[in-house]
């Protein structure tokens, strides 16, 4: 059990830094801070010249999903690369347990889903206007949390598709472009066809945006437990779906040496 914890919380915070350890940080800074302020502030303008919703809605919604960028291309990346750099070879002949081996992976990039998402939400309602009261913010953490932790989950299943596919940073755009317009980020589902919002509902983000939205309108915690029981849940299912496609992927790396295809 010793061996495991350290293997979950040392390991996943040296591969989080070997992860972006060699990135300069003005790479860091416009990629995670500059870039969803921008995007925040296009889709709010956007909607007040058709009328849409309000300030509050776009700073939302967006903040949130700009979090699926770390949480995606993160996640992806502290797998993706082992196997770019051939290194993750040896990792997978090595006795460590596999699920802190790759769970450990994603607590780093949760907190840093989290801290995306906060940081854009205080920047893009401090810049548009959008006020949140001290109260606000205490429960607004818990949702971020679990939108975070969520989405990482994805990113989990995009890691293991990254054994087998050369390319994943084209992969993790797609789906930053679906949650983008699926998760109701800035059209609600209510207003989507149905096909799409059945989609959406489905997917990272959705739930957590929308309990995000109430508590940010001045409602309890409490109202919006059902918003984050499907939101956690849908994060369970994904990274239990992406840890059992890692386990698979590994067994055909063994008979059919994929993973040296680079």
């Amino acid at each position: 059990m010793r061996n495991a914890l350290r293997i979950f919380f040392v390991g996943g915070y040296i591969s989080y830094r070997a992860l972006f350890g060699f990135l300069s940080l003005w790479i860091f800074i416009p990629t995670l801070v500059l870039t969803p302020i921008f995007q925040i502030l296009l889709f709010a303008y956007i909607g007040r010249a058709a009328g849409g919703h309000s300030d509050q809605f776009y700073v939302v919604g967006n903040a949130i999903q700009y979090s699926s960028v770390p949480c995606l291309f993160a996640m992806t990346q502290t797998i993706a690369e082992e196997r770019f750099w051939q290194t993750l070879g040896p990792l997978l002949i090595s006795p460590a347990g596999r699920l802190p081996l790759f769970l450990g992976r994603a607590l780093p990039v949760i907190a840093n889903g989290l801290v995306v998402a906060a940081f854009s939400l205080f920047a893009g309602g401090l810049i548009l206007g959008v006020t949140l009261a001290g109260a606000d913010w205490a429960r607004l953490a818990p949702v971020l949390l679990v939108a975070a932790f969520s989405c990482t989950g994805l990113g989990l299943v995009n890691a293991a598709i990254g054994l087998r596919v050369r390319e994943t940073a084209v992969l993790s755009n797609v789906f930053v472009g679906i949650l983008l317009i699926f998760s109701g980020a800035n059209v609600p589902l209510s207003e989507l066809p149905g096909w799409m919002a059945d989609i959406g509902r489905a997917l990272p983000l959705t739930h957590g945006i929308e309990a995000a939205r109430a508590v940010a309108s001045g409602h309890s915690l409490a109202s919006v437990r059902g918003l984050l029981g499907r939101e956690a849940l849908i994060g369970v299912a994904y990274s239990v779906g992406g840890f059992f496609l890692i386990r698979f992927f590994e067994v055909q790396s063994r008979r059919h040496a994929s993973l040296e295809r680079v």
